[in-house]
């Protein structure tokens, strides 16, 4: 059409062209046309001579646009594991665009490559959509180390976070953390169909006491319902695809444009979403009491460490955000196991009721004397983990070689934690959920790097910093619920059974199920007593952390 105009107006009269510079115009478009096919041919041998000479198998890429366009529309995480298995390879490529990025699919592999060589692994690729239109080097998750000073501005952000929700920091929130669960127990007592939102309420209130001294009472708290949605955006729009915005990664140039003319950014690149964090880390770190919040070391620490106000709110919001989400949706595929394995719940309960019995819930003095339920929360973890590719690529800082390939420096290289842990070599019938997996004197137990048997929290330097928290409060949580019902499935009014799909899932980079009725009974009167007498007193031990925030995310910009 745009063709047709030029002809028409060329041919109107209004402009008047000479053959000569017809034929100079002619010939001047001809050129350009062979050049940049040429330059398209060379290109393109470039990257078919990486491809057979140095990098891990893969399908052909095509010219410009590599193999994006071969990615499927959802869940490219399955499509990477059937490749594998067709190379019959531990790592594969797949090109985005011009540029290789590496999926690791194997157990081992990612421990030699992430664990052992965790030196070289450390620095993060150009990530153009979560990065460069994010929140950019201000945020740990996204910091290269490639350079000295990078990585001493890198480790002062862990030294930080761990010091947040490192290892030894994390049991100093078991109180608050046991009481919440407690509540959540209550709530389940109560309202048991609104099992999805006290699981929110649960994870967000302990990062917020964590974070900013203060607790989220209530599932309907602005606070959850906007950051969690949130939280599912930036998961959905980061999923590798051949859709915007992540198209952005095959053509980078279009990130450059701005963004009131670029529709396919989604609005990302504005630098907005950070500020609110800080404003709500500002907030709690002028009011008096709760000295030992997050947010008041990070001020503390902000002029000795050169903090700026978008390493602030990075620090606070990665806190925030991801802990609330990923802890929420472990527990959700918490609930939709038992429904799917009812068969695994027995062992659980004759465990349960002869070490703690019905007039107490279970304490973290409990766990080593539990192991069948401590197999049951590595299997949830290992089952449907929430990280399904691991979190953010890494990137060497130099080349290296694995089984003869080379790793270029800099590269995207990615572990697939579906694949992991879906391998029948470590895990037989990976499908089903089977605790006894993680028993040491079972016949189902296999060989696995490492002392945990999974890599739901990635890997080496770049391992999740919330890893600690996140299993301590799980095991409370799904310990005290094994313990104080009956979870199943939910039956319609004609009283026939409804049944759950194990594979009905998000496609975000945090998956979790789509929503599931189920049935949340209470094992026995006696446990009954115990849930509302332990709820109560939670509440009260909790009242110290009521406080509530002026912020909305929905009207901050406003």
């Amino acid at each position: 059409m745009l063709f047709d105009k030029l002809f028409d107006y060329l041919g109107s009269g209004s402009v008047t062209v000479s053959p000569k510079a017809g034929h100079d115009l002619a010939h001047y478009a001809v050129g350009a046309i062979l050049l940049a096919f040429f330059g398209i041919f060379v290109d393109y041998g470039h990257m078919l001579w990486l491809r057979s000479k140095l990098k891990p198998p893969g399908p052909r890429p095509w010219p410009i646009v590599g193999n994006t366009f071969m990615l499927p529309d959802t869940k490219p995480w399955f499509w990477f594991e059937e490749l594998s298995k067709k190379y019959d390879a531990p790592l594969i490529t797949i090109w985005i665009g011009r540029n290789p990025t590496i999926w690791v699919c194997d157990a081992w592999a990612a421990s030699d490559l992430f664990e052992k060589k965790a030196g070289i692994y450390s620095s993060r690729p150009r990530m153009v959509v979560f990065a460069e239109l994010g929140a950019g080097q201000s945020n740990f998750l996204n910091m290269y180390t490639t350079t000295p000073a990078q990585r001493e501005r890198w480790r002062a952000h862990r030294k930080l976070m761990h010091q947040g929700v490192g290892v030894q920091a994390v049991r100093r929130y078991r109180a608050f953390q046991n009481n919440e669960s407690r509540v959540v127990a209550l709530d389940l007592l109560r309202r048991p169909a609104e099992y999805v939102a006290h699981f929110e309420r649960y994870a967000t209130s302990v990062v917020s006491i964590i974070a900013f001294g203060r607790r989220v009472e209530t599932s309907a708290d602005p606070i959850i319902t906007e950051v969690i949605a949130a939280m599912h955006v930036a998961a959905d729009l980061n999923v590798p695809g051949k859709t915007f915005p992540m198209l952005m990664e095959t053509f980078p140039a279009l990130a450059r444009v701005p963004n009131a003319v670029a529709p396919w950014k989604h609005g990302l690149g504005r630098k907005r979403g950070r500020f609110f964090f800080y404003a709500l880390a500002a907030e709690a770190g002028e009011q008096e009491g709760h000295e030992d919040s997050f947010v008041k070391h990070i001020f503390a620490e902000s002029e000795k460490q050169g903090l700026g106000v978008e390493e602030i709110a990075s620090l606070t919001g990665n806190l925030f955000g991801a802990g609330s989400d990923t802890s929420s949706s472990t527990l959700i595929t918490f609930i939709l196991a038992c429904c799917a394995f009812p068969e695994t719940l027995g062992p659980a309960w004759e465990e349960l009721d002869r070490v703690v019995g019905p007039y107490r819930s279970p304490t973290w003095e409990d766990e080593e004397n539990l192991p069948y339920v401590k197999a049951f929360v590595k299997e949830v973890f290992r089952w449907r983990s929430v990280a399904i590719i691991g979190g953010q690529p890494h990137a060497p800082t130099q080349d290296d070689y694995y089984k003869g390939w080379l790793i270029p420096k800099g590269s995207w290289i990615q572990g697939n934690v579906w694949a992991i842990h879906h391998n029948e070599r470590e895990f037989p019938e990976p499908d089903r959920f089977n605790p006894k997996r993680f028993l040491a004197d079972s016949p189902d137990s296999r060989p696995f790097p490492g002392e945990r048997g999974y890599m739901t929290f990635g890997w080496g330097r770049r391992v999740c910093s919330g890893q600690a928290l996140a299993e301590q409060g799980t095991w409370i949580t799904i310990a005290r619920i094994l313990w104080g019902f009956r979870v199943q499935k939910a039956k319609g009014p004609d009283g026939s059974v409804i049944e759950v799909d194990i594979n009905d899932y998000t496609n975000g980079l945090n998956w979790r199920p789509q929503p599931f009725e189920c049935s949340i009974t209470p094992r026995s009167a006696e446990v009954e007593e115990t849930i509302k007498r332990e709820g109560r007193q939670a509440l009260e031990e909790l009242e110290q952390y009521r406080g509530e925030s002026k912020y909305r995310m929905s009207t901050f910009y406003k």
